[in-house]
């Protein structure tokens, strides 16, 4: 392990001021990812195929949104730094656009239904990357060792398990106070979208910038950042790596409510599902915290989401109606899947300095951003092939399913989704960044900037 000097070591506050950031980003997150097609297609009552079609189409402006806005954060100068400034002035907008995703109009024709949908999501998708990549990306400006990235990453990830927790596990009991589904779903919107706000502007004023670790401004035109991330090979590994599991992890999400629904018969117990889930994830952090420190990043995270999926490709075989089985398996999953939440955004940072090697620059926000987009690529890619398989294998909301759709589901819970993350595992096993590479890296870089 390296020996840490005091210029990278953070102090617990600061560790626990940061968590609250992805509180409110990760609460945001899991409630789209788990329960917004299940909303448009139980709840308003939308054609699954519509509302996939529709998010795909939301997700285009994102092709441009995450680079684009790392590209400005980059190049941003402010009293406030590179970043908290937009956790400054984002946060507001970011609660109230969440909230108009959970309000569908009453008797709109199919065409503005899709441009309803379109619309509040790229506002939603909009202030989710202003607020997301800013946040991000102050992990590597807060310090440069790569140990205690992890450590950094680990506590922000037991936000990210609280705010996981929350958006998974409440909005179905919240909306359930309400006289009606709708106007429940709708106020779960507000509540998020506020306790959000509240979450983001703990870590803005909370989190003090570590002076002379926060790069200058990048002067790279946008055209060149972008296109000279690319020549990171590295960066390139963990992409593809990311595309294939951002498809199954959000496969998974999007269908957990209607396999346990209409598969398992055991729709009033999605939220211990999912407290259970998550609960275990949390767990875990710290266990894979320590793999990681005694390993390597890469192969500690192959291990973790091959436990994972394995266990959920094992769904597969719950015969319908319900089953204790499902916790089991949830429960080996969570344990699997809490690599996920630490390992990926711990190795990111260490990318950004070999990208210092290619261009002399700091790019967080750039690296974050690109990231961000194939994050969000991937998860709209999922959705549009999950709408589409609902409508195909002959969903119909609120009855009994067929066989033939009862197998979409399973296909697509479970077994899909694990073919695909294991078709990306050797990127990880042999992924080229680990404690010594990493540590030459620095090494190089110090070089640098003594001769320059």
């Amino acid at each position: 392990m390296n020996n840490i000097t005091e210029r990278d070591r953070l102090n617990i506050s600061t560790k626990i001021l940061y968590l609250f950031g992805d509180i409110g980003i990760s609460m945001c997150l899991a409630a789209v990812a788990f329960f917004i097609l299940f909303f448009y297609a139980d709840v308003a009552h939308v054609d699954p195929a519509l509302v996939g079609t529709a998010l795909l189409l939301g997700k285009l402006w994102d092709a441009v949104n995450d680079p684009l806005f790392g590209w400005i954060s980059d190049r941003t100068k402010s009293r406030y730094g590179r970043r908290k400034v937009y956790l400054y002035y984002g946060s507001i907008p970011l609660g109230l656009s969440f909230a108009l995703l959970w309000r569908m109009p009453e008797g709109l024709s199919t065409i503005l239904t899709a441009v309803w949908i379109t619309a509040t999501f790229i506002l939603y998708y909009s202030f989710i990357t202003v607020t997301s990549v800013s946040y991000y990306a102050m992990t590597p400006e807060l310090t440069r060792d790569y140990d205690e990235r992890t450590s950094l990453t680990t506590f922000r990830m037991i936000g990210g398990t609280i705010g996981y927790m929350a958006g998974a596990g409440f909005p179905p009991f919240i909306a359930g106070l309400f006289m009606t589904a709708k106007i429940g779903w709708s106020m779960m919107g507000i509540m998020f979208g506020a306790f959000a706000v509240l979450c983001l502007y703990i870590t803005a004023f909370g989190v003090k910038q570590r002076k002379g670790l926060e790069g200058p401004p990048s002067e790279l035109p946008v055209g060149k950042s972008i296109f000279t991330c690319f020549k990171n090979k590295p960066f390139n590994y963990l992409l593809i790596q990311t595309m294939f599991t951002g498809m199954s992890f959000m496969l998974v999400m999007s269908y957990t409510a209607f396999f346990l629904t209409y598969q398992l018969n055991m729709k009033d117990q999605i939220p211990m599902v999912m407290v259970l889930l998550l609960v275990t994830i949390g767990a875990f952090l710290f266990f894979w915290k320590w793999i990681a420190d005694k390993w390597a990043k890469g192969p500690t995270y192959a291990l973790g989401l091959f436990i994972g999926f394995g266990a959920m490709a094992s769904t597969f075989f719950l015969p319908q109606g319900e089953s204790i089985w499902i916790y089991v398996i949830i429960f080996v999953a969570g344990f699997g899947f809490s690599a996920q939440w630490v390992l990926p955004w711990s190795i990111l940072p260490d990318v950004v300095e070999y990208d210092e090697l290619i261009t002399g620059e700091r790019r967080e926000g750039m690296y974050y951003g690109v990231k961000g987009l194939v994050d969000k690529i991937s998860n709209a890619l999922a959705l549009f092939v999950g709408g589409w398989v609902l409508k195909l294998f002959g969903f119909v909301p609120e009855v009994a399913q067929t066989a033939n759709s009862l197998l979409g589901i399973r296909l697509f819970f479970g077994p899909i989704p694990a073919l695909l993350t294991f078709l990306s595992l050797p990127l990880l096993i042999w992924f080229p960044i680990n404690r010594k590479t990493h540590a030459d890296i620095l090494a190089k870089l110090k070089q640098k900037r003594k001769e320059g």
